[in-house]
């Protein structure tokens, strides 16, 4: 076995927390590097699995989530506008990685099970990947941004699942602030416990 392949492999994943996800930059506000947007889009995913009447497994959902930009590493993240007018092998890139590694196999067919969508799993990956971007959206049209409404309209249009559509319409209904502001007012009039 050569380690030597499988460290490089988990430097070249630290590329992931370096690489930015490009579409902020036209929306005009927000930031998250693909490893940031990849971890939530897993944990969405696990989550949708085990809210699915389906029956579906969480642990491949969950996988499909955190390799679905892993080839990100080697070709950046293209946002619409790039995608417009550049060419990016990715399949070169996913080739190139796979035979580095003793399960790139696993790795392809993983990546070509994203990109199809031929799965139930595969769909329920493709809808957290819309909602994690849905909630970022929201988080910012919450803070003021009055375009990211406007995205998020088409990240509702790309939602396959019955589950995903019915937590998109959560997640516009609910104040990105609840979860910690909205309940709590104990934790704002008492302040620290050792006070």
């Amino acid at each position: 076995m050569d380690y030597h392949k499988i460290v490089n492999f988990f430097f070249e994943l630290g590329m992931l927390k370096k690489t930015p996800r490009s579409g902020y930059q036209f929306l005009g506000s927000g930031r998250e590097s693909v490893a940031d947007h990849s971890f939530r889009v897993a944990m969405i995913g696990f989550t949708l699995a085990r809210l699915s009447k389906k029956n579906l497994d969480p642990f491949k959902v969950v996988c499909l989530c955190l390799f679905h930009d892993v080839p990100e590493a080697r070709t950046g993240d293209q946002n619409y506008v790039n995608k417009r007018y550049v060419t990016v092998d990715e399949g070169g890139a996913v080739d190139d990685l796979a035979d580095a590694l003793p399960f790139g196999d696993e790795l392809k067919a993983l990546l070509h099970e994203y990109r199809h969508e031929q799965t139930p799993e595969a769909r329920l990956a493709h809808d957290a990947d819309q909602l994690d971007l849905i909630l970022e959206l929201k988080e910012q049209n919450d803070l003021g941004n009055n375009y990211a409404a406007k995205w998020i309209h088409f990240a509702r249009q790309r939602l396959r699942t019955t589950i995903g559509k019915v937590i998109a319409e959560q997640i516009l209904m609910t104040d990105s602030t609840d979860w910690w502001f909205k309940g709590h007012d104990e934790w704002w009039e008492k302040g620290r416990k050792d006070e």
